[in-house]
Order: structure tokens, then sequence, then C-alpha cells
């Protein structure tokens, strides 16, 4: 049985116990464009200490286990990130997902990757950093767009479709993921989602 640290948050007694049939913390992989920020250590130090207090483990993305003195090539530099990432995405039992913009008026590609990889998997997602209000109207207030004849709203300039029916994102996240408004809010839905898993694994 995996042992607690005695440094690590408690658990919140008043919330539903994840705690596996092996005695093993769910784990949490926490996605998103966060490893690219300045303050990434304290955005992953934050949202571990959540998932900590939840009786969860938040495990941030691979470095690949380069360290300083690494002489490859950037191929292999990326191919042992990448096959770090998947490794975790794989032993985790959920995944929460930073799906802000990024660079544009689109989450981080990268991170979009790793929802549909849990997804496909079978592990629940839920997503966090997704603004208000429908895609479709995000894009227009910063892209003239028009609908056509038929109704269906289209950049002027280029004649592409600008995906509506009042989804926040693409319907392939929006339809796969649960979305919240905070990281915090995301861990305590992702509580929700496993403790009945963990329930029906003890049953079994």
């Amino acid at each position: 049985m995996e042992q607690r640290n005695s440094n690590e948050p408690r658990p919140d007694a008043s919330r539903p116990d994840p705690t596996r049939p092996d005695g093993r913390r769910p784990r949490i992989y926490l996605a998103g464009p966060d490893v690219f920020f300045p303050d990434a250590r304290q955005i992953f130090d934050a949202l571990k200490a959540h998932c900590a207090r939840l009786g969860l483990e938040g495990v941030e993305p691979s470095d690949g286990g380069i360290g300083a003195g690494f002489q490859g090539s950037d191929d292999e530099m990326a191919q042992r990130i990448y096959d770090g990432n998947m490794a975790l995405i794989r032993g985790a039992d959920g995944v929460i997902a930073n799906l802000v913009n990024f660079r544009g008026h689109e989450p981080d590609s990268g991170t979009v990757f790793e929802v549909g990889v849990a997804i496909a998997l079978g592990k629940p997602v839920v997503a966090y950093g997704v603004a208000e209000g429908t895609y479709a109207d995000r894009v227009s207030a910063v892209v003239p767009c028009t609908k056509d004849a038929a109704g269906v709203l289209r950049e002027v300039a280029s004649g592409v479709t600008v995906e509506g029916l009042g989804q926040r994102l693409n319907l392939m996240l929006t339809r796969s993921a649960c979305i919240e408004p905070t990281a915090e809010a995301a861990v305590d839905r992702m509580l929700e989602l496993l403790a009945p898993r963990a329930t029906a694994l003890e049953v079994k």
C-alpha cells in the first residue's frame, strides 16, 4: 500500500474518498500549455497541492527525464518527451486539461492531442480555462464573418465555415470533456467522476 508523506495535505474527509482498492491514490495528468509559462513551477505546485487535499495525485507533464547535460539531438529530445507523456497518460486515472486559447483562437494543439488520447483510452477528462460564450461569437469578434443564404456563418474573406451549434469549443472537445470554470473546480469535478469508479472496483 502506498505510504503517504507526512508533509502532504491530508484529504478532505468531507469529500468522497477516491482511493483505489489497492490503496493507490488516483493519478491525474495535468495537461495544458502551462509548461511554457514563466510561472509553470508555481502553477503545477498549486494544482498538485489541490489534488493532494482531495486524495488525488497530480502528475505534471514529463520532460523526458532529460538532464541539463543532455547531448542528444532535438528530435531525440522531442521523442523522449513524447514517450514520457504518453506513458503518463496511459498510467493516469483521469486528465484535467487547460484549454485556454493559446497563440490564437484555439487551445494548445498538444493539449488537444492529449485530451483525444485520454478519451480514446476511456479516461475521464475535465477541462478548464475555456472562455465564456460560443466559439462562433469569439471568432466573429475578431474576424469579419457573415451568414450566407442558408444561415451558415462564414468568414467573409475566405468563405470558410465557422463552426456553430452553440458550442464553446470545437464539438469534439465539448462533447467528450466536462468543462469547469477554474483548475480547482476541474479537480473537484474529477474527484466526483472517479469516486464512483473506486467504489465499483471495491465492490468487485
